[in-house]
């Protein structure tokens, strides 16, 4: 028999975004978490990310150099 859909509120998903965004903590373990679908939560992510773009800082010197270093690695340059 199939499961019953659960419901998030809009305040429930608000805080699971901003452990993911203001926290800087992995979807899945966030997701792990509040027992939610890591699938269901990265969409969640995603359309806040869509409707906020360019209100999350900038990147520091130490978040970026993984980038860079990746970069560097498969020949992309950012």
């Amino acid at each position: 028999m199939a499961q019953k859909r659960r419901k998030f509120s809009p305040e429930f998903r608000d805080e699971a975004v901003k452990m993911v965004v203001v926290e800087s903590r992995p979807i899945a373990e966030v997701a792990r978490e509040i027992q939610a679908n890591e699938g269901t939560l990265g969409t969640w992510v995603s359309r806040y990310r869509q409707e906020h773009a360019g209100e999350e800082p900038p990147l520091t010197i130490s978040e970026r150099a993984p980038c860079a270093n990746w970069n560097a690695r498969t020949g992309n340059s950012a």
